[in-house]
């Protein structure tokens, strides 16, 4: 783990400055860190300013750079104005990664900055990601793959390195709890950070609310499940997603898996 951490820090040495996707989640801070030691200010962390981006998640990532002195900024990304994006096919990733990426990109003539990279791991190599194919058409680099380095290598560095958001749990953009083929849209997405931002208040830690229609189906993580099985927190439960708006409220009893909405893919394994 070590040899692939000197490895990273060797490529990144080489790359000269650069941009960071950072979205403040455990990987994109990593990378953050690791570049910002490795060139300094020619690192510059870049978080998209875009709805479908939890506002705890933005503050999050801004306290983090604050800690660890990580020339921070911010980049306004309009994916909501692309229909490509709003109808929500499976591809609805690629559109947001390259509308991303081509603002990067933009920001990067004007400043000077050589390379644009993001926090990609091995592990995310075999799950269906068409993010990666905008990656792979805009020349973003992903050192931590490059590196050989795993999710749970990263954990583990990152826990050595004194770094908060070791242990943060999986997360994923706002338009990733709406089921495929229903439209995206500003006040959806914002319906699910309430929810979530409600669960999370309740002390749950590792969780997902999904988006049907009149139907909210929360996940719960299976070893968070028995608090969550009680007649007290469906009555909770209950009063959060009516007072947001939906009729029905459910518990999926899978409890919380990433990518659940995937599952009626028929991917090619």
């Amino acid at each position: 783990m070590r040899e692939k951490e000197e490895r990273l820090f060797e490529n990144l040495r080489g790359m000269g400055r650069m941009l960071v996707a950072f979205s403040g989640g455990t990987d994109s801070a990593y990378l953050a860190w690791a570049a910002h030691r490795a060139v300094g200010a020619g690192a510059l962390a870049v978080t998209a300013d875009s709805a479908s981006i939890p506002e705890s998640h933005k503050r999050d990532a801004e306290a983090f750079a604050a800690q660890f002195g990580i020339a921070h900024e911010y980049i306004e990304t309009r994916e909501f104005a692309n229909p490509d994006y709003t109808q929500n096919n499976p591809d609805r990733c690629f559109h947001c990664k390259d509308e991303l990426f081509t603002r990067l990109e933009e920001v990067g003539r004007r400043r000077g900055f050589e390379h644009i990279i993001y926090g990609v791991n091995v592990d995310d190599l075999g799950d269906y990601r068409p993010g990666q194919t905008a990656a792979t058409q805009h020349r973003v680099a992903a050192p931590l793959a490059d590196a050989g380095l795993s999710k749970a290598d990263i954990r583990e560095l990152s826990r050595v390195a004194g770094l908060p958001t070791w242990d943060r749990p999986a997360s994923a953009c706002l338009s990733s709890r709406i089921p495929y083929g229903t439209p995206v849209t500003v006040e959806t997405v914002k319906t699910v950070e309430a929810g979530e931002e409600q669960i999370k208040a309740l002390g749950f830690r590792q969780f997902r609310v999904r988006f049907h229609g009149d139907v909210v189906r929360v996940e719960i993580a299976r070893e968070e499940m028995a608090k969550a099985l009680t007649l007290e927190m469906a009555a909770r439960f209950t009063e959060i997603f009516k007072s947001l708006g939906f009729r029905y409220v459910t518990l999926d009893l899978e409890g919380y898996r990433q990518g659940s909405l995937n599952e009626v893919l028929n991917l090619k394994k």
